[in-house]
């Protein structure tokens, strides 16, 4: 009991850290603000006469986008900041592995991913509800996609569900280059290129007739392609991505620890 309320103290300091900064209010706010003005928009020019929840899934498949950036952003900083300050020193004299430093910070990570999805997906539900549904008296069926009986808060979930995998493969790939460069600069950057240009290209990538591109991160980051079942390239399932995904995860978590815990600190 004493190990875990150590750690929990560990876990609460961490997420103090961010918490505490003006910047992850800011970002929580743009999310919120982003939700409002294009719900308004849609109601000032596109019309009423429109389900709720097409623009709630029309506002989670472009702002769960800022999710990941915010978060890797956060993940950058988490542990390059602490070798750029000098701060690291102070955390490896207390009492606690550099192992449980660093999977408290992962963790304050993740839950912040997580708290942001929570944030633009009840913020975007109860702002159209009250824009669309609550004083509507035409209740259109959704437009979007959907497999054959399943309803649209299933389906979003879903989205969510699988969106969120993706964010959290992206953010531990930034994780691991802030850790091992001890670089916010090249871990966002690098982070920003993986979301902006190689999911651009991985069409072309998914294209090639080569056994190889199936093992290919790229290839495998999107995985709300099963949820209309047309996956990228044929044979692909949702099982083997995941699979390919947690591959890359477990080498991606591993370098970061054995970097952590062997890297000189001294300097």
């Amino acid at each position: 009991m004493r190990v875990l309320g150590n750690f929990a103290g560990l876990l609460r300091n961490e997420n103090m850290k961010i918490y505490r900064r003006v910047r992850t209010y800011i970002m929580g706010a743009i999310l919120v603000g982003l939700v409002l003005m294009i719900s308004i928009m849609w109601a000032a020019f596109g019309g009423m006469d429109v389900s709720m929840w097409d623009v709630v899934f029309l506002e989670s498949s472009i702002l769960f986008f800022l999710v990941t950036i915010f978060t890797v952003v956060v993940a950058a900083g988490v542990v390059a900041e602490e070798f750029t300050s000098g701060t690291i020193k102070l955390l490896l004299i207390r009492p606690w592995s550099r192992s449980k430093i660093l999977l408290a910070k992962y963790i304050a990570v993740v839950a912040f991913a997580l708290s942001l999805a929570v944030l633009l997906f009840i913020s975007s539900i109860v702002v159209n509800w009250l824009i669309f549904d609550l004083f509507n008296s035409v209740h259109a069926e959704p437009t979007f996609p959907m497999m054959e009986g399943m309803s649209a808060m299933g389906y979003l979930l879903q989205y969510y569900g699988l969106t969120l995998i993706t964010t959290v493969m992206t953010v531990t790939l930034a994780f691991m280059l802030s850790t091992v460069f001890r670089s916010s600069g090249l871990a966002i950057g690098f982070a920003l290129f993986l979301l902006l240009v190689v999911n651009n290209v991985v069409m072309l990538l998914a294209a090639l007739q080569y056994k190889w591109v199936d093992y290919l991160l790229f290839v495998h980051l999107n995985l709300t392609q099963y949820l209309n079942d047309i996956p990228i390239r044929e044979g692909m399932s949702l099982g083997f991505s995941l699979a390919v995904l947690a591959g890359y995860y477990v080498l991606f978590m591993a370098l970061t620890w054995y970097v952590f815990n062997k890297r000189d600190v001294a300097a």
